[in-house]
């Protein structure tokens, strides 16, 4: 969790000149209490069953990988938005693979997209030197630390991709009739009411967030119990 909000905080401070220029996404700027829940709620819940399991097993190493898988996700999705709006070249619709406004969802850049692997293997590679600490898991600790710190990484590399694919096809995207731009706020910078042109309404960058991160955490989850399963 501290390598997430960390790392979260130390990218968000690079290029501010330039991602305030970025005024028609809504997802940039301090988290609010919606935005933290998004990206920690589903590790959250992951992480309260564990003060009840007393002995490895199953449970234990799926919720374990799946607490990290979730903050893997939440961890790639945020060095690829703070990385890949600060590169120059357009990004491009991960949907169409038309050029789009840079910060809208669903946008994918080279860079942006080597930041989300790199963002899961950071949380993986945390995850296992935690996972080392752990006090009473003798059993596990040779072998678990890097099954589930591949099961952590590949569950937030899934996670990214799930937050990138909701993000520019169920994610709404509005429209200003005035600036005659794309953006996901209302009312537009400008004063003017937006409408929407794509996506559900009321389906938010926040919910797109909640998504991936459940997507890291039952990748890892379920990947971490297989491992243990046939160990």
């Amino acid at each position: 969790m501290l390598a997430f909000f960390a790392s979260s905080v130390a990218l968000g401070r690079i290029g501010k000149a330039r991602k305030g220029q970025l005024t028609d996404v809504g997802k940039l700027g301090a988290r609010d209490a919606a935005q933290v829940l998004a990206n920690g709620g589903v590790a959250t819940a992951c992480a309260l069953p564990l003060a009840l399991v007393v002995l490895p097993g199953p449970w234990f190493v799926a919720l374990v990988a799946a607490f990290a898988g979730a903050y893997a996700a939440a961890t790639a999705d945020t060095w690829g938005t703070e990385i890949g709006t600060l590169v120059r070249a357009a990004p491009r619709s991960i949907v169409t693979l038309r050029p789009i406004a840079a910060g809208l969802s669903g946008g994918v850049t080279a860079a942006g997209t080597l930041a989300e692997v790199a963002g899961a293997v950071f949380i993986g590679v945390v995850a296992a030197g935690s996972l080392r600490l752990l006090p009473g898991f003798a059993d596990l600790r040779e072998a678990f630390p890097l099954a589930g710190a591949l099961a952590a990484t590949l569950g937030g590399i899934t996670g990214a991709l799930v937050d990138s694919l909701l993000g520019g096809t169920l994610q709404e995207l509005r429209r200003c009739p005035v600036c005659e731009r794309s953006c996901e706020i209302d009312p537009h910078t400008c004063g003017s009411p937006t409408s929407i042109v794509r996506g559900l309404r009321g389906f938010s960058n926040d919910l797109v967030n909640g998504a991936a991160t459940l997507t890291g955490a039952l990748v890892a989850g379920a990947l971490a119990a297989l491992w243990y399963a046939r160990a």
